[in-house]
Protein backbone atom coordinates (compact mmCIF):
# COMPACT_ATOMS: atom_id res chain seq x y z
CA UNK A 1 0.00 0.00 0.00
CA UNK A 2 1.28 3.70 -0.64
CA UNK A 3 0.15 6.86 -2.02
CA UNK A 4 -0.57 9.92 0.39
CA UNK A 5 -4.16 9.02 0.36
CA UNK A 6 -3.94 5.24 1.68
CA UNK A 7 -1.76 7.15 4.63
CA UNK A 8 -4.45 9.56 5.33
CA UNK A 9 -7.14 7.00 5.22
CA UNK A 10 -5.56 5.05 7.88
CA UNK A 11 -4.99 8.02 10.06
CA UNK A 12 -1.21 7.08 9.79
CA UNK A 13 -1.15 3.99 11.60
CA UNK A 14 -0.13 1.31 9.08
CA UNK A 15 2.91 0.94 9.36
CA UNK A 16 5.49 -2.38 8.78
CA UNK A 17 8.09 -4.18 11.16
CA UNK A 18 11.39 -4.40 9.26
CA UNK A 19 12.75 -7.77 8.50
CA UNK A 20 15.28 -7.38 11.18
CA UNK A 21 13.27 -7.15 13.83
CA UNK A 22 11.68 -10.50 12.99
CA UNK A 23 14.86 -12.30 12.93
CA UNK A 24 16.21 -10.59 16.42
CA UNK A 25 13.07 -10.32 18.40
CA UNK A 26 12.87 -13.62 20.19
CA UNK A 27 9.61 -15.19 19.32
CA UNK A 28 7.59 -15.99 22.61
CA UNK A 29 4.65 -19.23 22.84
CA UNK A 30 2.44 -18.91 19.45
CA UNK A 31 4.16 -16.39 17.69
CA UNK A 32 4.24 -16.20 13.94
CA UNK A 33 6.58 -18.30 12.35
CA UNK A 34 8.87 -16.59 9.66
CA UNK A 35 9.18 -18.08 6.43
CA UNK A 36 11.55 -17.02 3.21
CA UNK A 37 10.72 -18.62 -0.29
CA UNK A 38 13.78 -20.92 -0.07
CA UNK A 39 12.91 -22.26 3.33
CA UNK A 40 9.61 -22.99 2.50
CA UNK A 41 11.32 -24.86 -0.50
CA UNK A 42 13.42 -26.69 1.81
CA UNK A 43 10.88 -27.74 3.85
CA UNK A 44 8.40 -29.14 0.84
CA UNK A 45 10.94 -31.18 -0.06
CA UNK A 46 11.80 -32.86 2.73
CA UNK A 47 8.49 -33.18 3.88
CA UNK A 48 6.53 -34.33 0.48
CA UNK A 49 5.23 -37.88 0.64
CA UNK A 50 5.33 -38.18 -2.95
CA UNK A 51 8.93 -37.52 -3.14
CA UNK A 52 9.89 -39.57 -0.50
CA UNK A 53 8.03 -42.39 -1.95
CA UNK A 54 10.11 -41.25 -5.30
CA UNK A 55 13.47 -41.84 -2.99
CA UNK A 56 12.36 -45.24 -2.02
CA UNK A 57 11.64 -46.56 -5.74
CA UNK A 58 14.91 -45.33 -6.59
CA UNK A 59 16.15 -47.26 -3.44
CA UNK A 60 14.44 -50.17 -4.71
CA UNK A 61 15.83 -49.54 -8.11
CA UNK A 62 19.26 -49.17 -6.82
CA UNK A 63 18.76 -52.78 -5.02
CA UNK A 64 17.30 -54.21 -8.38
CA UNK A 65 20.36 -52.58 -10.25
CA UNK A 66 22.77 -54.71 -7.93
CA UNK A 67 20.50 -57.77 -7.84
CA UNK A 68 20.94 -57.80 -11.71
CA UNK A 69 24.79 -57.89 -11.49
CA UNK A 70 24.77 -60.93 -9.91
CA UNK A 71 23.40 -62.96 -12.63
CA UNK A 72 26.79 -63.09 -14.30
CA UNK A 73 28.46 -64.22 -11.36
CA UNK A 74 28.23 -68.42 -10.10
CA UNK A 75 25.29 -69.39 -8.30
CA UNK A 76 25.72 -71.91 -5.87
CA UNK A 77 22.84 -73.84 -3.85
CA UNK A 78 22.67 -77.01 -1.58
CA UNK A 79 19.48 -79.53 -1.65
CA UNK A 80 18.97 -82.46 0.64
CA UNK A 81 16.40 -84.36 0.61
CA UNK A 82 14.70 -87.69 2.79
CA UNK A 83 12.31 -90.11 1.11
CA UNK A 84 10.48 -92.62 3.11
CA UNK A 85 8.50 -95.30 0.17
CA UNK A 86 6.26 -97.78 1.61
CA UNK A 87 7.97 -100.78 -1.20
CA UNK A 88 11.63 -101.12 -1.30
CA UNK A 89 13.11 -101.53 -4.98
CA UNK A 90 13.91 -105.21 -5.46
CA UNK A 91 16.24 -106.15 -8.29
CA UNK A 92 15.59 -109.99 -8.00
CA UNK A 93 11.86 -111.36 -8.81
CA UNK A 94 9.73 -113.43 -6.29
CA UNK A 95 10.25 -116.77 -8.05
CA UNK A 96 14.46 -115.85 -8.17
CA UNK A 97 14.27 -115.34 -4.42
CA UNK A 98 12.51 -118.29 -3.96
CA UNK A 99 15.09 -120.51 -6.24
CA UNK A 100 18.07 -119.16 -4.75
CA UNK A 101 17.14 -119.42 -1.32
CA UNK A 102 16.52 -123.10 -1.63
CA UNK A 103 18.72 -123.92 -4.10
CA UNK A 104 20.46 -126.79 -1.91
CA UNK A 105 17.24 -128.26 -1.70
CA UNK A 106 16.21 -128.20 -5.29
CA UNK A 107 19.61 -129.60 -6.44
CA UNK A 108 19.77 -132.00 -3.78
CA UNK A 109 16.42 -132.97 -4.42
CA UNK A 110 16.26 -133.07 -8.02
CA UNK A 111 18.15 -134.70 -10.86
CA UNK A 112 21.72 -134.15 -8.89
CA UNK A 113 20.06 -135.61 -5.74
CA UNK A 114 18.74 -138.94 -7.68
CA UNK A 115 21.89 -139.64 -9.10
CA UNK A 116 23.98 -138.96 -6.09
CA UNK A 117 21.67 -141.92 -3.97
CA UNK A 118 21.69 -144.20 -7.46
CA UNK A 119 25.38 -143.89 -6.93
CA UNK A 120 25.70 -144.63 -3.13
CA UNK A 121 23.32 -147.57 -3.42
CA UNK A 122 25.22 -149.01 -6.19
CA UNK A 123 28.70 -148.51 -4.57
CA UNK A 124 26.93 -149.91 -0.78
CA UNK A 125 25.42 -153.13 -2.62
CA UNK A 126 29.01 -153.63 -4.46
CA UNK A 127 30.72 -153.21 -0.87
CA UNK A 128 28.17 -155.54 0.50
CA UNK A 129 28.68 -158.65 -2.19
CA UNK A 130 32.45 -158.17 -1.64
CA UNK A 131 31.73 -158.53 1.86
CA UNK A 132 29.80 -161.53 1.43
CA UNK A 133 32.03 -163.27 -0.88
CA UNK A 134 34.57 -162.42 2.46
CA UNK A 135 32.45 -164.76 4.74
CA UNK A 136 31.27 -161.42 6.76
CA UNK A 137 28.04 -162.49 7.81
CA UNK A 138 24.58 -160.82 6.17
CA UNK A 139 23.58 -159.10 9.24
CA UNK A 140 27.19 -157.71 9.94
CA UNK A 141 26.74 -156.61 6.53
CA UNK A 142 23.25 -155.16 6.50
CA UNK A 143 23.94 -152.98 9.86
CA UNK A 144 26.92 -151.85 8.06
CA UNK A 145 24.87 -150.43 4.79
CA UNK A 146 22.68 -149.06 7.27
CA UNK A 147 24.98 -146.85 9.22
CA UNK A 148 26.57 -145.53 5.60
CA UNK A 149 23.37 -144.63 4.52
CA UNK A 150 22.76 -142.52 7.86
CA UNK A 151 25.79 -141.12 7.71
CA UNK A 152 25.27 -139.57 4.18
CA UNK A 153 21.64 -138.83 4.81
CA UNK A 154 23.77 -136.57 7.36
CA UNK A 155 25.73 -135.22 5.38
CA UNK A 156 23.54 -134.61 2.46
CA UNK A 157 20.97 -132.35 4.30
CA UNK A 158 24.46 -130.67 5.92
CA UNK A 159 25.27 -129.98 2.26
CA UNK A 160 21.46 -128.98 1.62
CA UNK A 161 21.35 -126.38 4.56
CA UNK A 162 25.18 -124.57 3.46
CA UNK A 163 23.80 -124.14 -0.05
CA UNK A 164 20.50 -123.06 0.93
CA UNK A 165 22.59 -120.84 3.34
CA UNK A 166 24.69 -119.69 0.15
CA UNK A 167 22.08 -119.03 -1.87
CA UNK A 168 19.69 -116.98 1.04
CA UNK A 169 22.58 -114.60 1.43
CA UNK A 170 22.93 -114.03 -2.12
CA UNK A 171 19.20 -112.93 -2.23
CA UNK A 172 20.12 -110.88 1.07
CA UNK A 173 22.92 -109.29 -1.15
CA UNK A 174 20.63 -107.77 -4.09
CA UNK A 175 18.23 -106.39 -1.23
CA UNK A 176 18.27 -102.75 -2.00
CA UNK A 177 16.49 -101.88 1.33
CA UNK A 178 15.30 -98.15 -0.88
CA UNK A 179 12.45 -97.23 1.91
CA UNK A 180 14.50 -94.77 3.78
CA UNK A 181 16.45 -92.76 1.51
CA UNK A 182 18.56 -89.68 1.77
CA UNK A 183 20.05 -88.07 -0.81
CA UNK A 184 21.78 -84.64 -1.17
CA UNK A 185 23.67 -82.25 -3.36
CA UNK A 186 26.36 -78.78 -3.71
CA UNK A 187 25.56 -77.13 -7.34
CA UNK A 188 27.46 -74.92 -9.08
CA UNK A 189 25.91 -72.85 -11.76
CA UNK A 190 27.94 -70.45 -14.59
CA UNK A 191 26.09 -68.65 -16.72
CA UNK A 192 28.08 -68.79 -20.33
CA UNK A 193 25.93 -67.39 -23.04
CA UNK A 194 22.07 -66.85 -22.27
CA UNK A 195 21.24 -65.62 -25.81
CA UNK A 196 22.19 -62.10 -24.34
CA UNK A 197 19.31 -61.75 -21.41
CA UNK A 198 21.81 -61.03 -18.70
CA UNK A 199 22.97 -58.29 -20.46
CA UNK A 200 19.77 -57.23 -21.39
CA UNK A 201 18.65 -57.44 -18.20
CA UNK A 202 21.36 -54.97 -16.75
CA UNK A 203 20.77 -52.60 -18.99
CA UNK A 204 17.37 -52.69 -18.01
CA UNK A 205 18.09 -52.64 -14.31
CA UNK A 206 20.76 -49.44 -15.48
CA UNK A 207 17.77 -47.61 -17.26
CA UNK A 208 15.16 -48.23 -14.42
CA UNK A 209 17.68 -46.08 -11.75
CA UNK A 210 17.79 -43.70 -13.86
CA UNK A 211 14.29 -43.21 -14.13
CA UNK A 212 14.09 -43.01 -10.45
CA UNK A 213 16.19 -40.48 -10.71
CA UNK A 214 14.85 -38.68 -13.32
CA UNK A 215 11.17 -39.00 -11.46
CA UNK A 216 12.92 -37.43 -8.22
CA UNK A 217 13.59 -34.60 -10.34
CA UNK A 218 10.07 -34.20 -11.63
CA UNK A 219 8.41 -34.61 -8.44
CA UNK A 220 10.97 -32.13 -6.98
CA UNK A 221 9.89 -29.42 -9.58
CA UNK A 222 6.45 -30.07 -8.87
CA UNK A 223 6.74 -29.38 -5.52
CA UNK A 224 8.92 -26.39 -5.68
CA UNK A 225 6.25 -24.84 -8.46
CA UNK A 226 3.54 -25.73 -6.13
CA UNK A 227 4.99 -24.50 -3.09
CA UNK A 228 5.54 -21.18 -4.88
CA UNK A 229 2.31 -20.74 -6.04
CA UNK A 230 0.82 -21.20 -2.75
CA UNK A 231 3.77 -19.17 -1.28
CA UNK A 232 2.94 -16.35 -3.77
CA UNK A 233 -0.74 -16.88 -3.54
CA UNK A 234 -0.61 -15.64 0.38
CA UNK A 235 1.40 -12.94 0.30
CA UNK A 236 -1.03 -11.60 -2.60
CA UNK A 237 -4.61 -11.92 -0.56
CA UNK A 238 -2.02 -10.36 2.24
CA UNK A 239 -1.61 -7.41 -0.28
CA UNK A 240 -4.65 -7.68 -0.92
CA UNK A 241 -6.21 -7.83 2.57
CA UNK A 242 -4.25 -4.54 3.30
CA UNK A 243 -5.80 -2.84 -0.38
CA UNK A 244 -9.06 -3.87 1.40
CA UNK A 245 -8.87 -2.36 4.49
CA UNK A 246 -7.21 0.64 2.94
CA UNK A 247 -10.40 1.01 0.79
CA UNK A 248 -12.87 0.04 3.76
CA UNK A 249 -11.09 3.35 5.46
CA UNK A 250 -11.60 5.58 2.32
CA UNK A 251 -14.69 4.61 2.21
CA UNK A 252 -15.67 5.18 5.89
CA UNK A 253 -13.97 8.36 6.01
CA UNK A 254 -16.16 9.31 3.15
CA UNK A 255 -19.28 8.15 4.81
CA UNK A 256 -18.48 10.17 7.46
CA UNK A 257 -18.12 13.46 5.59
CA UNK A 258 -21.30 12.72 3.79
CA UNK A 259 -22.83 12.44 6.60
CA UNK A 260 -21.69 15.50 8.00
CA UNK A 261 -22.65 17.55 5.06
CA UNK A 262 -26.18 15.62 5.14
CA UNK A 263 -26.49 17.34 8.66
CA UNK A 264 -25.45 21.04 7.54
CA UNK A 265 -27.94 20.50 4.43
CA UNK A 266 -25.32 20.28 1.33
CA UNK A 267 -25.94 16.60 0.91
CA UNK A 268 -29.22 14.66 0.12
CA UNK A 269 -29.84 11.34 2.23
CA UNK A 270 -29.77 9.41 -1.32
CA UNK A 271 -25.66 10.47 -1.25
CA UNK A 272 -25.62 8.72 2.68
CA UNK A 273 -27.19 5.55 1.19
CA UNK A 274 -25.42 5.27 -1.50
CA UNK A 275 -21.72 5.75 0.13
CA UNK A 276 -23.22 3.33 3.13
CA UNK A 277 -23.80 0.81 0.36
CA UNK A 278 -20.15 1.12 -0.61
CA UNK A 279 -18.80 0.82 2.99
CA UNK A 280 -20.75 -2.67 3.41
CA UNK A 281 -19.46 -3.82 -0.06
CA UNK A 282 -15.69 -2.59 1.30
CA UNK A 283 -16.51 -4.75 4.68
CA UNK A 284 -17.80 -7.96 2.39
CA UNK A 285 -14.83 -7.44 0.48
CA UNK A 286 -12.54 -7.26 3.14
CA UNK A 287 -14.27 -10.79 4.61
CA UNK A 288 -13.81 -12.77 1.74
CA UNK A 289 -10.04 -11.63 1.38
CA UNK A 290 -9.31 -12.64 5.48
CA UNK A 291 -11.02 -15.77 4.55
CA UNK A 292 -9.22 -16.72 1.53
CA UNK A 293 -5.98 -15.77 3.45
CA UNK A 294 -6.74 -18.11 6.12
CA UNK A 295 -7.39 -20.98 4.13
CA UNK A 296 -3.92 -19.97 1.61
CA UNK A 297 -1.99 -20.09 4.50
CA UNK A 298 -3.58 -23.45 5.71
CA UNK A 299 -2.73 -25.02 2.08
CA UNK A 300 0.86 -23.81 2.36
CA UNK A 301 1.45 -25.13 5.61
CA UNK A 302 -0.26 -27.97 4.53
CA UNK A 303 2.21 -28.12 1.21
CA UNK A 304 5.42 -27.55 2.92
CA UNK A 305 4.55 -29.85 6.00
CA UNK A 306 3.82 -28.23 8.92
CA UNK A 307 0.26 -28.09 10.51
CA UNK A 308 -2.32 -26.07 9.02
CA UNK A 309 -3.02 -24.06 12.09
CA UNK A 310 0.16 -23.22 11.93
CA UNK A 311 1.26 -19.47 12.61
CA UNK A 312 3.37 -18.27 9.70
CA UNK A 313 4.22 -15.09 8.47
CA UNK A 314 6.09 -14.18 4.66
CA UNK A 315 8.69 -11.55 4.10
CA UNK A 316 7.07 -9.71 1.68
CA UNK A 317 3.73 -10.07 3.32
CA UNK A 318 4.71 -6.48 4.70
CA UNK A 319 6.59 -4.98 1.63
CA UNK A 320 5.18 -2.21 -0.01
CA UNK A 321 4.81 -4.28 -3.11
CA UNK A 322 5.43 -7.30 -3.97
CA UNK A 323 8.84 -6.30 -6.10
CA UNK A 324 8.21 -8.50 -9.02
CA UNK A 325 11.65 -7.67 -11.13
CA UNK A 326 10.78 -8.13 -15.12
CA UNK A 327 13.02 -10.49 -16.71
CA UNK A 328 13.52 -10.89 -20.68
CA UNK A 329 12.17 -13.92 -21.68
CA UNK A 330 15.16 -16.50 -23.02
CA UNK A 331 13.26 -19.18 -25.39
CA UNK A 332 15.78 -22.19 -25.85
CA UNK A 333 13.73 -25.28 -26.87
CA UNK A 334 16.98 -27.04 -26.97
CA UNK A 335 17.57 -26.62 -23.38
CA UNK A 336 14.08 -27.61 -22.46
CA UNK A 337 13.87 -31.05 -24.49
CA UNK A 338 17.32 -31.92 -22.62
CA UNK A 339 16.32 -30.93 -19.12
CA UNK A 340 12.95 -31.90 -19.11
CA UNK A 341 12.66 -34.36 -16.72
CA UNK A 342 9.22 -35.86 -17.95
CA UNK A 343 11.09 -36.45 -21.50
CA UNK A 344 13.56 -37.78 -19.34
CA UNK A 345 11.37 -40.42 -18.12
CA UNK A 346 9.63 -41.47 -21.50
CA UNK A 347 12.88 -41.92 -23.08
CA UNK A 348 14.15 -44.07 -20.09
CA UNK A 349 10.73 -46.23 -20.92
CA UNK A 350 11.42 -46.79 -24.63
CA UNK A 351 15.14 -47.95 -23.81
CA UNK A 352 13.44 -50.52 -21.08
CA UNK A 353 11.05 -51.48 -23.54
CA UNK A 354 13.95 -52.25 -26.29
CA UNK A 355 15.66 -54.27 -23.50
CA UNK A 356 12.69 -56.45 -22.81
CA UNK A 357 12.36 -56.81 -26.63
CA UNK A 358 15.93 -58.26 -26.17
CA UNK A 359 15.47 -60.29 -23.26
CA UNK A 360 12.24 -61.48 -25.47
CA UNK A 361 14.46 -62.53 -28.36
CA UNK A 362 17.02 -64.35 -26.23
CA UNK A 363 14.35 -67.02 -25.67
CA UNK A 364 15.25 -67.87 -29.16
CA UNK A 365 18.47 -68.20 -28.71
CA UNK A 366 20.92 -71.07 -27.30
CA UNK A 367 21.91 -71.20 -24.00
CA UNK A 368 25.12 -72.37 -22.81
CA UNK A 369 25.98 -72.86 -18.82
CA UNK A 370 28.94 -74.50 -16.93
CA UNK A 371 27.80 -77.14 -14.27
CA UNK A 372 29.66 -78.29 -11.15
CA UNK A 373 28.76 -79.82 -7.86
CA UNK A 374 29.11 -82.80 -5.24
CA UNK A 375 26.56 -85.25 -4.70
CA UNK A 376 25.89 -87.84 -1.91
CA UNK A 377 23.27 -90.46 -0.90
CA UNK A 378 22.23 -93.32 1.16
CA UNK A 379 21.89 -96.05 0.46
CA UNK A 380 24.32 -95.99 -2.48
CA UNK A 381 25.35 -97.71 -5.11
CA UNK A 382 28.87 -96.68 -5.93
CA UNK A 383 30.25 -100.19 -4.53
CA UNK A 384 27.12 -102.17 -4.40
CA UNK A 385 24.51 -101.27 -2.32
CA UNK A 386 25.65 -99.79 0.42
CA UNK A 387 24.09 -98.36 3.55
CA UNK A 388 26.10 -95.39 4.17
CA UNK A 389 26.94 -91.63 2.75
CA UNK A 390 29.09 -91.67 0.16
CA UNK A 391 29.20 -89.10 -2.53
CA UNK A 392 31.03 -87.91 -5.98
CA UNK A 393 32.41 -84.67 -7.78
CA UNK A 394 30.84 -84.06 -10.54
CA UNK A 395 31.62 -81.42 -13.77
CA UNK A 396 29.23 -80.55 -17.09
CA UNK A 397 28.16 -78.13 -19.60
CA UNK A 398 24.46 -77.13 -20.13
CA UNK A 399 22.88 -76.59 -23.09
CA UNK A 400 20.10 -75.92 -24.28
CA UNK A 401 18.72 -75.23 -27.93
CA UNK A 402 15.33 -74.03 -28.70
CA UNK A 403 13.86 -76.11 -31.87
CA UNK A 404 9.99 -75.15 -32.11
CA UNK A 405 7.56 -73.46 -29.85
CA UNK A 406 4.55 -72.51 -32.18
CA UNK A 407 5.61 -68.83 -32.86
CA UNK A 408 5.61 -68.04 -29.33
CA UNK A 409 8.58 -65.85 -28.80
CA UNK A 410 8.19 -64.25 -32.06
CA UNK A 411 4.94 -62.98 -31.37
CA UNK A 412 5.85 -61.63 -28.09
CA UNK A 413 9.13 -60.19 -29.51
CA UNK A 414 6.12 -58.04 -31.87
CA UNK A 415 4.59 -57.29 -29.51
CA UNK A 416 7.26 -55.70 -27.19
CA UNK A 417 8.30 -53.94 -30.78
CA UNK A 418 4.93 -52.44 -30.56
CA UNK A 419 4.77 -51.32 -27.46
CA UNK A 420 8.45 -49.42 -27.93
CA UNK A 421 6.87 -48.16 -31.13
CA UNK A 422 3.93 -46.76 -29.13
CA UNK A 423 6.40 -45.53 -26.23
CA UNK A 424 8.58 -43.13 -29.40
CA UNK A 425 5.25 -41.83 -30.96
CA UNK A 426 4.54 -40.35 -27.04
CA UNK A 427 8.12 -38.99 -26.64
CA UNK A 428 7.61 -37.05 -29.91
CA UNK A 429 4.46 -36.00 -29.24
CA UNK A 430 5.77 -34.80 -25.77
CA UNK A 431 8.54 -32.99 -27.32
CA UNK A 432 6.12 -31.23 -29.76
CA UNK A 433 3.94 -29.94 -26.91
CA UNK A 434 7.22 -28.69 -24.81
CA UNK A 435 8.17 -26.69 -27.56
CA UNK A 436 4.25 -25.31 -27.68
CA UNK A 437 4.83 -25.19 -24.17
CA UNK A 438 8.12 -23.15 -23.97
CA UNK A 439 6.78 -20.54 -26.51
CA UNK A 440 3.50 -20.19 -24.94
CA UNK A 441 5.51 -19.74 -21.39
CA UNK A 442 8.07 -17.08 -23.11
CA UNK A 443 4.99 -15.38 -24.32
CA UNK A 444 2.88 -15.79 -21.07
CA UNK A 445 6.03 -14.25 -19.48
CA UNK A 446 6.25 -11.22 -21.84
CA UNK A 447 2.72 -10.75 -21.69
CA UNK A 448 2.72 -10.81 -17.66
CA UNK A 449 5.56 -7.95 -17.51
CA UNK A 450 3.74 -5.73 -19.96
CA UNK A 451 0.76 -6.12 -17.51
CA UNK A 452 2.96 -4.78 -14.57
CA UNK A 453 4.22 -1.59 -16.36
CA UNK A 454 0.39 -1.22 -17.82
CA UNK A 455 -0.69 -1.88 -13.79
CA UNK A 456 2.28 0.23 -12.45
CA UNK A 457 0.86 2.96 -15.12
CA UNK A 458 -2.30 2.54 -14.40
CA UNK A 459 -2.04 3.11 -10.60
CA UNK A 460 0.03 5.98 -10.64
CA UNK A 461 -3.27 7.90 -12.70
CA UNK A 462 -5.60 5.84 -9.58
CA UNK A 463 -3.55 8.28 -6.97
CA UNK A 464 -3.84 10.84 -9.14
CA UNK A 465 -7.56 10.58 -9.73
CA UNK A 466 -8.42 9.57 -6.24
CA UNK A 467 -6.67 13.02 -4.79
CA UNK A 468 -8.25 15.34 -7.54
CA UNK A 469 -11.38 13.11 -6.51
CA UNK A 470 -11.19 14.07 -2.69
CA UNK A 471 -9.66 17.58 -3.08
CA UNK A 472 -12.59 18.72 -5.35
CA UNK A 473 -15.01 16.61 -2.66
CA UNK A 474 -13.62 18.98 0.06
CA UNK A 475 -13.90 21.85 -2.05
CA UNK A 476 -17.59 21.02 -2.58
CA UNK A 477 -17.19 21.12 -6.37
CA UNK A 478 -17.11 17.10 -6.64
CA UNK A 479 -20.02 15.07 -5.39
CA UNK A 480 -19.79 11.72 -3.86
CA UNK A 481 -20.81 9.37 -6.26
CA UNK A 482 -18.05 11.08 -8.32
CA UNK A 483 -15.33 10.21 -5.13
CA UNK A 484 -16.62 6.25 -4.76
CA UNK A 485 -15.72 6.34 -8.33
CA UNK A 486 -12.63 7.18 -8.10
CA UNK A 487 -11.77 5.30 -4.89
CA UNK A 488 -13.37 2.29 -6.95
CA UNK A 489 -10.98 2.93 -9.77
CA UNK A 490 -7.89 3.39 -7.34
CA UNK A 491 -9.08 -0.21 -5.69
CA UNK A 492 -9.52 -1.82 -8.86
CA UNK A 493 -5.70 -0.93 -10.35
CA UNK A 494 -4.10 -1.01 -6.79
CA UNK A 495 -5.69 -4.71 -7.09
CA UNK A 496 -4.61 -4.67 -10.73
CA UNK A 497 -1.01 -4.29 -9.71
CA UNK A 498 -0.87 -6.98 -6.83
CA UNK A 499 -2.22 -9.45 -9.27
CA UNK A 500 0.44 -8.66 -12.12
CA UNK A 501 3.07 -8.27 -9.99
CA UNK A 502 2.25 -11.94 -8.51
CA UNK A 503 1.86 -13.01 -12.39
CA UNK A 504 5.51 -11.73 -13.14
CA UNK A 505 6.89 -13.79 -9.83
CA UNK A 506 4.86 -17.04 -11.35
CA UNK A 507 5.50 -16.45 -14.82
CA UNK A 508 9.61 -16.60 -13.98
CA UNK A 509 8.79 -19.77 -11.78
CA UNK A 510 6.93 -21.42 -15.00
CA UNK A 511 9.69 -20.46 -17.17
CA UNK A 512 11.98 -22.76 -15.06
CA UNK A 513 9.89 -25.49 -14.95
CA UNK A 514 9.25 -25.41 -18.19
CA UNK A 515 12.78 -24.99 -19.19
CA UNK A 516 13.59 -27.83 -16.38
CA UNK A 517 15.54 -25.77 -14.43
CA UNK A 518 13.54 -25.45 -11.33
CA UNK A 519 15.67 -25.86 -8.33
Amino acid sequence: MHGEQIRKATGGTEWVLPLCFFTLLPLPAGAQRLLTLDSCRAMALRNNKQLSISKVKQEVAANLRRSARTKYLPHISAIGTYQHTSEEISLLNSDQKYALGNMGTNMLQGELGQTLVGGVGEALTNVGGLLAKMGVPLEQIQGMQQQMQQAMGQKVSALEGKVNGAGQRVVDAFRTDTRNIWGGAVMLTQPVFMGGSIVALNRLADINERMAQNSIDAKEQATIYATDKAYWQVVSLRHKQKLAQAFLNLVKKLDGDVQKMIAEGVATRSDGLSVAVKVNEAEMTLTKVNDGLVLSRMLLCQTIGLPVNEQIVLPEEESETVAAVTLTPELDVARALENRPELKQLENMAAMSHQATNILKAGNLPMVALTGGYLISNPNVLNGFQKNFRGMWNVGVLVRIPIWNWGDVMYKVRASKGATAMINLELEEAKEKIELQATQTAYQMEEANKRLALAETSVKRADENLRTANLGFSEGVITPTTVMEAQTAWLQAKSQQIDAEIDVRLSQVNMKKVMGVLK
